[in-house]
């Protein structure tokens, strides 16, 4: 069984200014030595000087030029008035004597402009000064970055993502079980109109399950629950008693995605939000970037409740959510999310089947024996079985030959992958991860729910003071276990 993507087998990204003291360029690194700052001057040509705008614009800083003139009046106005006329905006300015020529100034320029005005400003600028170095990030302008797909900046553009439905739930194949009933394809109709209608902040409707509905749910639920004791890992049998007890997890009771929700919010950060199909690798892994599961809301056809070609509410609460709600596999999934954005479409390609092969279908050793903590399995009777049995094909999860194994959707899978643990997989996965060709790295911001693009020194420093904060906070927890308890 596969999650709410659309998988294929083989066979199927406010930059603060820089200052002359920070700036790297091509061919040295200027130090300041000090310097006065050049304010009036530079707001008559459109730019800024002071700290007040470090904190400016999303293009404050992408482009910087440093070069020397003469120690003469007029000479600064000038050159400067080149920037006015290349359209060249001006986000700070620094001034300092030069080292090389007694009678000369070094003047640093941090710009925003595109690659084009850039290179006019040197061509005429080199006229009138001597141009000592000068920045231009790859990341700004290199071919890779102009090619970076779309990804969410925040938790609620991820609207844009499963709206982008490939395979709505009411489109049943031929072979489908309820392909000839049409009160069933009714019935899938509504579940989509549900959710194509949520919005992020909504809370998630109440679907009111008809009886028919709720005896398959009765069926697949008590088959499975007699496996979980001997088949499912710890982390998922700890919080299965937590589900019945906060969710209403019964036999006669399909349980509210509304109440999972904020179950789950409680437990590790991660939400749950309706989807009407299936969803685009890139688009479903974005949402666990977020800590949010997509989920399917409709139930398989009754005429066999053991049988699923796609994932429905009965995977969803039985396979996924006991192990959302555990905070070290909740932060190994939304690291996979996060490596996905702004990937190539064969790096996300890798990393959803990294994410089939564990998250949907993973094993993991406890107590010498395996268990399983992958949905697909959890949420499948007859492949719960096979995968711990003898017959089933076993290997050591590595993402680097795991993320070319192909994919089975209809069957069950040739291989399956084993960890040791959620850490031994999510550090695997952090190294995998490190292979992915992208301009920048990712922060997920807990605060504002959003990620931060890590492009440049000064998107690093914000991520250092968070842990420079959470790193006071521990050592004056150590400090008062010292004092109070001896240790």
């Amino acid at each position: 069984m596969q999650p709410a993507m659309m998988m294929f087998s083989s066979k199927y990204w406010a930059r603060r200014g820089l200052s002359l003291d920070s700036a790297m360029f091509d061919h040295q690194q200027l130090r300041h030595t000090g310097g006065q700052m050049v304010r009036k001057l530079v707001q008559s040509c459109g730019g800024t000087t002071g700290t007040e705008d470090r904190e400016g614009g999303e293009d404050s800083g992408k482009t910087a030029v440093v070069f020397s003139l003469k120690n003469e009046v007029g000479c600064l106005v000038k050159a400067l008035r080149l920037f006015q006329e290349k359209r060249v905006n001006l986000n700070h300015i620094e001034s300092r004597k030069s080292k090389r020529v007694p009678n000369e100034v070094e003047i640093f320029a941090d710009c925003s402009c595109s690659k084009k005005e850039f290179n006019e400003l040197l061509e005429h600028l080199k006229d009138h000064v001597n141009i000592l170095s000068f920045n231009t990030p790859a990341h700004i302008w290199s071919a890779e970055a102009e090619e970076v797909p779309w990804f969410p900046m925040k938790i609620s553009e991820l609207d844009q993502c499963s709206h982008r439905v490939l395979m709505y739930g009411s489109e049943l194949d031929a072979d489908h079980p309820g392909f000839k009933d049409n009160v069933y394809r009714q019935r899938r109709k509504y579940f989509v109109e549900v959710a194509m209608n949520y919005k992020f902040g909504q809370p998630i409707p109440h679907i009111d399950y008809t009886p028919e509905e709720i005896k398959t749910w009765g069926v697949v639920f008590r088959e499975l629950t007699q496996l979980y004791p001997t088949h499912a890992c710890r982390e998922y049998l700890k919080n299965w008693p937590l589900l019945t007890k906060h969710c209403g997890y019964r036999e006669d009771n399909i349980p509210q995605l509304e109440d999972v929700s904020r179950f789950l919010r409680e437990r590790s950060g991660f939400t749950v939000r309706p989807v009407a199909g299936y969803l685009s690798p890139r688009d479903f892994l974005a949402g666990l970037a977020y800590r949010v599961f997509n989920c399917t809301q409709y139930v398989r056809h009754s005429t066999d409740p053991l049988y699923t070609p796609e994932p429905d509410t009965c995977h969803e609460l039985l396979g996924h959510v006991p192990l959302l709600a555990d905070p070290k596999f909740a932060q190994f999934s939304q690291e996979i999310g996060l490596a996905s954005l702004g990937a190539s479409d064969e790096d996300v390609q890798k990393l959803a089947t990294c994410y089939f092969f564990t998250i949907e279908f993973g094993l993991c050793k406890q107590d010498g024996q395996l268990r399983a903590y992958g949905a697909g399995l959890l949420s499948s009777i007859g492949e719960l079985r096979h995968a711990l049995s003898d017959q089933a094909c076993v290997k050591m999860f590595d993402p680097k030959t795991t993320c070319h194994q192909e994919c089975l959707i209809t069957t069950f899978q040739e291989v399956y992958f084993v960890s040791e643990s959620f850490e031994e997989a999510k550090e695997k996965m952090r190294e995998f991860a490190k292979t992915i060709k992208r301009p920048f790295s990712v922060y997920y911001n807990p605060y504002t729910q959003s990620v931060d693009l890590l492009k440049d020194t000064h998107g690093i420093e914000n991520v250092v003071q968070d842990l420079r904060s959470d790193l006071t906070t521990v050592c004056d927890a150590l400090g008062k276990m010292n004092t109070y308890m001896g240790i």
